[in-house]
């Protein structure tokens, strides 16, 4: 459905950007959708789909394919209306996968990671080697990403058997960087962990950002305007949010508060 050339997560600009991440084991494919449409209406960049890790792919491709469509009825209605903006509909939905096992050709990515600081062989190439064929398959466009699992880390420190960077490991975070941008990777993601208590460090976004050209994505734990716009200030060039998207039912309780957040940007 996305239609521009170029990459999907072109580093940032002169503007932090805001990306909304949907987990489809946390709501129907249906409800997933309209939570997406009014993620765009508040001005997010891009839909993440994943982060449980025993997902299903029919799960995640049901999920994939009610946004899509959602996003291109959303588009054709903008069409139809001549001040109405039809561009804005037009955002890439980007798997976040848990595993090899949760993909979907109905994306049209897949951040294609390395959980850089696991200590399990699994999560810096298995899942990788197994996933592969049925990316290259699909047809996916790949955004290779460096994935760094930051204090306090969360289910996904635990799973991912994350050897932790903490607020004061400065050097040590600069040296993952500096190594993801050497394999080529385009984009690297310091992660907190899904509602995690506390963001990742300002320092660490910091020196992650002044490390390395690649594209810095910053998530888990940011729940509030101030920790929105301290993260953007320490030089994130998206900033991911998912379990908010998750706890409002109503949709205009949602939309007040993702615009609360995004206004910031």
């Amino acid at each position: 459905m996305w239609m521009h050339d170029g990459p999907m997560l072109p580093r940032g600009g002169s503007r932090t950007k805001h990306i909304t991440l949907i987990d489809p084991d946390k709501q129907s494919p249906e409800v997933a959708a309209q939570r997406a449409l009014v993620a765009v209406e508040c001005g997010t960049s891009a839909i993440f789909v994943g982060g449980s890790t025993d997902t299903g792919s029919n799960i995640v491709d049901a999920t994939c394919a009610s946004i899509q469509e959602a996003l291109e009825l959303a588009m054709f209605a903008a069409s139809q209306h001549p001040d109405a903006e039809e561009e804005m509909w037009n955002i890439p939905v980007i798997l976040f996968p848990g595993g090899a096992h949760a993909m979907s050709a109905k994306a049209d990515g897949i951040l294609f990671m390395m959980l850089m600081n696991s200590t399990s062989r699994r999560f810096l190439i298995e899942e990788q080697l197994t996933g592969a064929p049925y990316i290259a398959q699909a047809g996916l466009q790949t955004i290779p990403t460096g994935y760094i699992v930051c204090s306090p880390g969360g289910v996904v420190g635990e799973v991912g058997q994350a050897d932790l960077v903490h607020p004061g490991d400065s050097k040590l975070v600069s040296a993952y960087c500096q190594t993801a941008e050497m394999y080529g990777f385009s984009t690297v993601y310091l992660e907190a962990g899904s509602g995690a208590s506390s963001p990742v460090s300002l320092d660490l976004i910091k020196t992650a950002k002044s490390s390395m050209h690649c594209t810095l994505l910053v998530g888990g734990g940011i729940r509030t305007p101030e920790q929105m716009k301290a993260a953007a200030d320490a030089g994130a060039d998206y900033i991911v949010t998912g379990t908010i998207t998750e706890e409002f039912d109503d949709l205009q309780l949602l939309k007040q508060r993702l615009q609360s957040l995004i206004s910031v940007l």
